[in-house]
């Protein structure tokens, strides 16, 4: 059963957002709007609602574009919160899944809203030849500047205006420099948001989003800013608190082996144990070529993989996606369900450092080179991006690929639901 937005009171700030196309409003002759800011601000709910809004009141038989990193990830933030609620107030809504369309008709209106994915620079070419009366863009930070920028010059008609949302990256990222800071140049009404920003955050849910993030992802995810990564990528990692065996006695809820593959860098596998919320890496395997000045082939890898899993039901062995000859050795061996990991840096890095916070990854004093590791791994602070050196980074990598993959696998990151309710037409008055 899909869950409607309930729309009940709005923020000061929110009811900007609202309302800036109105010609009532102060900031009606601006071309664009652009939200950043916190997670759970509820700026992404409350601009999908002004946008719908908006191209419902002033075009007519238009089509206007959705843009997320993924269409799955648009449907997920914007379009199923939203759709049942517009519904629910009188939009006929007619969608076409298949084809990545909805139409939304009232008062005679009706307008087709087309959505796209800006994953890559290659998905520029998805939005070319088509006219847009306007175009709104859900995370437009994660997308390439190829995509962003091909998708405003489809935006052609008299009227037309641009929306943006996103939460803060790495101050040198393009979208900082090139729309934050040129918002007056480019007649663009800059909206910052907070989690003060949204009044249907409890406070009981605002310290679970803090306790979610620490460092530079604490800097932007829950204050909002627009900061860089720098020194140790996990700074909260305590070896007090995170060396720590599988309690005697514990049965654990499945075993997982990862692997960050390698010839002549090292190749890292860790073995590890689900038991009460947490995973424990109980033993591991880490073999450097050039420490031992020897290289192992696949099947001397694929050899130690299953030593380091002993009789152990294993349920899965995920690796590195990119080591095509060491899944295939696996799968001819028979033993182990191989699964390809998810390596988003950026985001898994993000996901290990929750888990350190939040007391759900620990280590056995016996894997002495990821803890090694663990001193070592830094950001590269002369890239302009988040991006870790390529230096004392294979445990790190199977470490990430283990909960970018199992916990992803297992439903991922909760995303909580902001209410926005009912009455919103008065709210608007």
């Amino acid at each position: 059963m899909k869950k409607t937005a309930q729309f009940t009171e709005f923020s000061p700030k929110q009811r900007r957002l609202l309302t800036w196309w109105t010609p009532a409003s102060p900031d009606c002759a601006r071309d664009a709007v652009i939200c950043d800011g916190a997670v759970r601000s509820g700026k992404t709910v409350c601009m999908a609602l002004s946008f719908f809004l908006w191209s419902s009141i002033v075009f007519n038989g238009t089509s206007f574009a959705l843009c997320g990193k993924t269409i799955t990830s648009l449907r997920r933030n914007v379009l199923t919160p939203i759709l049942p609620f517009l519904k629910s107030i009188g939009f006929g809504v007619k969608e076409k899944i298949s084809a990545n369309w909805a139409e939304l008709s009232i008062d005679g209106h009706t307008n087709r809203y087309y959505f796209f994915g800006g994953k890559d620079e290659g998905s520029a070419a998805l939005i070319q030849g088509i006219t847009l009366g306007g175009v709104m863009f859900d995370e437009a930070a994660l997308m390439p500047r190829s995509f962003v920028e091909q998708a405003l010059a489809r935006c052609s008609l008299p009227g037309s205006r641009y929306w943006f949302n996103c939460n803060p990256e790495n101050p040198m990222h393009w979208f900082r420099r090139e729309w934050l800071d040129k918002s007056e140049e480019k007649n663009a009404l800059h909206l910052h948001f907070t989690m003060d920003d949204n009044p249907a955050l409890t406070p009981e849910i605002r310290r679970r989003y803090e306790k979610l993030y620490s460092g530079a992802f604490y800097e932007r995810f829950v204050l909002g800013k627009w900061v860089a990564a720098e020194g140790l990528v996990y700074p909260m990692f305590d070896p007090a608190v995170h060396i720590r065996e599988l309690p005697s006695g514990a049965i654990a809820e499945k075993w997982v082996i990862s692997c960050d593959y390698g010839t002549v860098n090292p190749a890292s596998f860790g073995l590890w144990a689900r038991y009460a919320g947490a995973w424990y890496r109980v033993r591991e395997y880490y073999f450097d070529s050039r420490r031992e000045q020897t290289q192992r082939t696949d099947e001397e890898h694929c050899a130690a993989l299953e030593e380091l899993a002993g009789e152990l039901p294993i349920d899965c062995v995920i690796a590195d996606p990119s080591a095509a000859s060491f899944f295939a050795v696996i799968r001819k061996r028979g033993r182990f369900r191989a699964i390809r990991a998810r390596n988003e840096v950026t985001d898994g890095v993000r996901r290990v450092a929750g888990a350190l916070k939040n007391g759900e990854l620990y280590f056995s004093p016996r894997c002495k080179d990821s803890l090694r590791e663990f001193s070592l791994y830094r950001w590269d602070e002369n890239s302009g991006r988040d991006t870790p050196r390529k230096e004392n980074d294979h445990a790190m990598d199977d470490i990430r690929y283990l909960l970018s993959t199992a916990d992803e696998a297992a439903g991922g990151e909760a995303f909580f639901a902001a209410a926005v309710g009912g009455g919103f037409q008065q709210a608007l008055l």
